[in-house]
C-alpha cells in the first residue's frame, strides 16, 4: 500500500516537473523568436509602466500619502477622503493608551503603502462625524474606499485582543478590507508567535461632549 502511495506521488510529482518544463521552454522558444525591434518594443511598454507608476507614486505624495498625519477638523476628513481613493482614519482620543499603540504602526504602514492615505483625528473635535459613522469605541479604525465607510476595526479584538500585536496583524486586517494592496495570504493572519501574557479587552466608560464611548484599554488611564 505504501510502495503504491509513493509511485502515486512520484508520477505527480513527474507530471508536474514536466508541465514546469514545457511552460518555460515556451518562454524561452518565444524569447529566441523576437527580432531587435520585439525587444526594443517590450524595452519601451516596460520603461512606459515604470514611469507610469512613478507618476501615479508622486500624485498620492502629493495627496498626502506616505505619511501618517493628523487633520484639524471634521471638515478637512471630508476633503481628505474626497480626494484619494484608499484611507484609513484612526478616531482617536489622547487619554487611550491603545490609540499611542496604534499610531505606531499606522506610521509603518503609512510609509510602506503610498496607495492609502493614512490620517487621524481627534473624536472630542469631531462630534458629528463620530456620531454619523456610530463611532462608540476608541480607538477605531474608519477604512474608506470612494468615499465610502467599507469597514472598521473596532479596538483590537480583530487583531488577536493583545496590545503585542505585529504590524503585520494590522497590515492583513486591512488587506483584507482591500483598503492596501496586500501581498500576504489573506485567508489566514501572520503567526502571532507568542501567545503568552496576552492582554483581553477590558471597556471603561469615557463620556465626550454629552456622547458615550468605550475605550478598549486594559491600562485604566483616562
Amino acid at each position: 500500500m505504501a510502495n503504491q502511495t509513493m509511485d502515486i506521488l512520484s508520477k505527480v510529482l513527474e507530471q508536474s516537473a514536466k508541465l514546469v518544463e514545457e511552460k518555460v521552454d515556451a518562454h524561452l522558444s518565444k524569447l529566441n523568436e523576437m527580432d531587435e525591434d520585439d525587444l526594443d518594443r517590450l524595452k519601451e511598454k516596460r520603461l512606459e509602466a515604470l514611469k507610469k507608476a512613478q507618476k501615479q507614486k508622486q500624485e498620492w505624495l502629493t495627496k498626502g500619502h506616505g505619511e501618517y498625519r493628523e487633520i484639524a477638523s471634521e471638515k478637512d476628513f471630508f476633503s481628505e477622503v474626497k480626494e484619494s481613493k484608499n484611507v484609513v482614519c484612526h478616531f482617536y482620543k489622547n487619554s487611550t493608551f491603545r490609540c499611542k499603540i496604534l499610531d505606531k504602526h499606522l506610521a509603518i504602514l503609512a510609509k510602506k503603502h503610498v496607495e492609502t492615505k493614512f490620517i487621524k483625528l481627534d473624536v472630542e473635535k469631531a462630534p458629528f462625524l463620530t456620531d454619523r459613522l456610530r463611532i462608540k469605541v476608541i480607538p477605531t479604525l474608519a477604512l474608506l474606499l470612494d468615499g465610502k465607510t467599507k469597514d472598521y476595526v473596532v479596538g483590537f479584538s480583530d487583531l488577536g485582543n493583545t496590545d503585542e500585536f505585529p504590524t503585520e496583524m494590522l497590515e492583513w486586517r486591512l488587506g483584507c478590507a482591500d483598503v492596501i494592496n496586500y501581498s500576504g495570504n489573506l485567508m489566514e493572519p501572520p503567526t502571532m508567535g507568542q501567545r503568552s501574557g496576552t492582554k483581553f479587552t477590558k471597556v471603561e466608560k469615557k463620556t465626550i461632549r454629552g456622547g458615550t464611548y468605550d475605550s478598549d484599554s486594559d491600562s485604566g488611564d483616562d
